[in-house]
This record gives structure tokens, C-alpha cells and sequence, in this order.
């Protein structure tokens, strides 16, 4: 029995600890819904669809609030205005990446993309250089992806016009443009290996969105082969999986959305024709098929509350004072489905991107890739990927849906750390 009062005595005092310390935490904090004792706000969250849960809170708490994941408070920022003063307004004292337990485990704190501090400086830097030399943003990549485009419309031939599964043939195209990057080399679509690595990619984004993931040498240098290995496998992963999941989306609305196919394939047609491939120079005088890129993007809101942040001082915003070190989430979701900017957000319109003449219109708004310091590094090449691969595969086929139009559902299986589009078939026929 002494056992038994001493264990529960000793409960009691950790509970009080915990009520004590978040209260004391709390004066100074955004508000935000009352934690319970070390589960914290975890019972308050719908973790199957967070950005409608952090919407909800919102409306109660306004757009600056504090959630507790566990025993830790996460400062949320929800809306345009609160994400762009913090991201870009203060970028610096954003910079830091907030804690996301079970990527930390995985990279030890290494790589670019979840590293911190003069370790993220001079990494991604290093980065962004080594892709420059290596042909980002010239004209040698342009190349390598429209070659690879090809290597995909040939790949889908092979399909001949009967139902298939896109995911696995869309992953292979944009990882063979990063495994060309990096090794100077590219692997047949039917290579095992390759295979492997694209189901092993794909399982990572679908495990990683469910809803447990979500609520948990000389050695001065950064340049070591770990912190060099873990950067090469954030590239794969940032660089084959996001964009795969893209084109695998932007099929799915395009066929749940046939009138807007028709009007993209017409310009395709009258821009490029069927004799040439699609460049990046077409993209300026075909406005439309711009335009439905942007929202597929918005529409489906790829990384719906974004990599978790962190702040790198004790810094005053909106009058609360968020500590050094503590977690932000930025809800990506709530400034792409703005309807002051986006009328009709949760409608599937490349109108959202057109002005009145029929022109591309550009929007602060646009943040899939997110903003400030921490913007994705690969944007460019994925801007490109997704013009040329999805031009490529509408001007070499028509898109033949397995149910009808109106049956076809588009909610994301699971929308935690990514959105990932329900699984689905359809007939690729050559035109």
C-alpha cells in the first residue's frame, strides 16, 4: 500500500507541476483552448483533418493562438496577414524549424531541411549553389526535363489506353530528373530498385499524414558525408514526392473537371501544336493552362499547415511574447483558401488566376511552396516539372475517366502533414 500512495502522491505533484507550469507559461502566450495536464490540447484536435480543426480555432481565438501538444505550446498563425508578419515581416526570428519528433529521429537534425541555426545557413546555401552549377534554373535542366517528359509520354503509351494507376509512373519521372541531378544518371521505369525506392517514398508521405505522426570527421565542419547524405535524401524526398502527388491531383481534378481539360488541351494545341515538345517560353502565351497549374496547387493545399517553424529569440508579436525556441505552425491552407482573395476558395476555378481579359494574374496569396527564409529551395524546378510534364501528357493524350464525371471524389485520403489524393484509375488514349 505505501507503494500505491507513494506512486499516486508522486502523480499528483508531476500533474501539479505540469497545471502550474502551463499557467505560468500561458500569462504571456496567444490564447488559446485550456490544455489538460501533459496530454495537453490533444483531445481537442480532429487529427484527420487539421486545417479545418485550426480554422475552428480560429474563429474562437483569432488568428494569432496557442495549441499544447503534449506539455509543449505551439504558437499557431492562421490567414495572410499573420503568416506573411511573421515569415516574412520578422523572417529572421521565424527561421528556426520547430519540432517534428519523428523527422528529428530520421535526420538527427542534419540535412537541409530540417537543420538549424549556422548549420541551415550554410547548408542550403552550399545547396542552392551546387544546384545552380549543377543546371538549376539553365536551360541544360529545361532540357533534361523535357526528355524525361518524353521518356513518360512513352512509358503511358505502353498503357495502351487501358485503366491503369498513375502513381508509380508519375513518381518515376520527377525522381529520375533528381537522380540525373545528382548521379548523372536515370533508371528505367521498370528498374526493381527504382521501384522499390518509389514505393518506399510514397509510403513515407502517406505514413508520415496520418495522424499520429503529426502530434510527435573534422567536426567543426557541416560538410560532413552524414549532413551530405541526409541533404541528398531531403532533395529525393522533397523532390520526388511532392511533385508526383501534384500530377497525380492535377489528373484526378482534371478528369472530375472535363471542361477545363478541354480548354487547356485547345491551348496546348494552338500554342505548341503536336510537332514539338513543350518548353518554359510557351508558358507566358498560355495563360489558361498557367492558370489551372496555380489551382491545382490552391485547391488541393499540398502541405496544408506547412514544416513546423520556430522562433530563434524571445520575440514580441501582436503584443505576446512567444519564447526562444518555440514551435509555429503556419497554416498554409487558410491564406490559399482566403475568399477575400479567392472567391468560392473551396471551387475548383482557374478563373482564381485570370483577370478579366483572360490573362495570367499573379497573387501574393500563392504560397504552396510557403514563404520567407525557409521557402522551398526546389520551387523553380518544380514549377517546371509541373508545366512540362503535365503539358507533355495533354497534348499526347486524352484523359478517359473509369466512373462518371460526377461520381469522381477528390477529398484527400488523409490531410495531416501532406494532402494525398484518393487512389484512382484511368485510360490514357493516344491522340
Amino acid at each position: 500500500m505505501d507503494a500505491v500512495v507513494a506512486l499516486v502522491l508522486s502523480l499528483c505533484c508531476l500533474l501539479l507541476l505540469s497545471l502550474w507550469r502551463q499557467s505560468s507559461e500561458r500569462a504571456k502566450l496567444p490564447p488559446g483552448p485550456t490544455p489538460l495536464p501533459v496530454l495537453g490540447n490533444f483531445l481537442q484536435i480532429d487529427v484527420k483533418d487539421i486545417s479545418q480543426c485550426l480554422t475552428n480555432f480560429s474563429k474562437i481565438y483569432g488568428p494569432v493562438f496557442t495549441l499544447y501538444l503534449g506539455m509543449q505550446p505551439t504558437v499557431v498563425l492562421h490567414g495572410y496577414e499573420a503568416v506573411k508578419e511573421a515569415l516574412i515581416d520578422h523572417g529572421e526570428e521565424f527561421a528556426g524549424r520547430g519540432s517534428f519528433p519523428i523527422f528529428e529521429k530520421i535526420s538527427k537534425g542534419l540535412g537541409i531541411v530540417f537543420s538549424n541555426g549556422n548549420r541551415w545557413k550554410e547548408i542550403r546555401r552550399f545547396t542552392l549553389t551546387t544546384l545552380r552549377n549543377l543546371g538549376m534554373g539553365k536551360r541544360n535542366l529545361e532540357d533534361r526535363v523535357q526528355e524525361e517528359a518524353q521518356c513518360l509520354v512513352e512509358e503511358l503509351r505502353k498503357t495502351n489506353g487501358s485503366p491503369c494507376d498513375p502513381t508509380f509512373i508519375l513518381s518515376c519521372a520527377p525522381c529520375n530528373v533528381i537522380c540525373f541531378t545528382v548521379f548523372q544518371n536515370r533508371f528505367d521505369y521498370k528498374d526493381q530498385n527504382f521501384l522499390n525506392l518509389m514505393e518506399k517514398l510514397n509510403d513515407n508521405v502517406r505514413i508520415l499524414s496520418s495522424p499520429w505522426m503529426q502530434v510527435n570527421h573534422n567536426q567543426q565542419s557541416e560538410f560532413t558525408l552524414e549532413n551530405l547524405a541526409t541533404t541528398v535524401l531531403d532533395l529525393f524526398a522533397a523532390g520526388t514526392e511532392t511533385t508526383s502527388t501534384t500530377l497525380r491531383y492535377a489528373l484526378l481534378l482534371l478528369l472530375k473537371h472535363p471542361d477545363v481539360t478541354a480548354k487547356v488541351q485547345e491551348e496546348i494545341h494552338r500554342v505548341v501544336g503536336r510537332n514539338r515538345s513543350p518548353c518554359m517560353q510557351d508558358r507566358s502565351h498560355m495563360p489558361y493552362t498557367d492558370a489551372m497549374i496555380h489551382e491545382v496547387q490552391r485547391f488541393i493545399s499540398l502541405i496544408p499547415i506547412n514544416l513546423p517553424h520556430a522562433v530563434t529569440c524571445d520575440i514580441k508579436f501582436r503584443n505576446y511574447i512567444i519564447p526562444k525556441g518555440t514551435t509555429v505552425i503556419t497554416s498554409l491552407t487558410s491564406v490559399l483558401n482566403d475568399s477575400k482573395e479567392f472567391p468560392n476558395p473551396e471551387i475548383f476555378d482557374p478563373g482564381h488566376f485570370l483577370d478579366n481579359n483572360g490573362n495570367f494574374k499573379k497573387s501574393d496569396y500563392f504560397v504552396p511552396f510557403s514563404t520567407g527564409k525557409r521557402i522551398c529551395a526546389g520551387e523553380g524546378l518544380a514549377r517546371m516539372e509541373l508545366f512540362l510534364f503535365l503539358t507533355t501528357i495533354l497534348q499526347n493524350f486524352k484523359l478517359k475517366s473509369l466512373v462518371n464525371t460526377k461520381d469522381i471524389d477528390t477529398t484527400p485520403l488523409v490531410n495531416g502533414f501532406a494532402s494525398v489524393p484518393p487512389k484512382f484509375q484511368l485510360c490514357f488514349i493516344p491522340v
